[in-house]
């Protein structure tokens, strides 16, 4: 029995396009989605961060209100 190349070996890896879509899809909404991930965490969570940060000073301010 003849043993198979390594040539060939990766000649068969190379030109199997099984999973070439599925991985072609994940590089795409990949490339889309760390843009995306960056512009939040970077703009929008000081917004939100803010946001929560006024709520809870509202909610300090009225608490010790109803207290007085």
């Amino acid at each position: 029995m003849k043993k198979p190349s390594l040539v060939k070996l990766l000649g068969k890896i190379h030109a199997d396009q099984r999973g070439a879509v599925s991985l072609e899809t994940v590089l795409i909404i990949g490339v889309i989605a760390i843009p995306v991930l960056i512009f939040l965490v970077k703009y929008g969570w000081p917004r939100v961060k803010a946001l929560f940060d006024r709520g809870m000073t509202d909610l300090e301010s009225g608490q010790q209100e109803m207290i007085q």
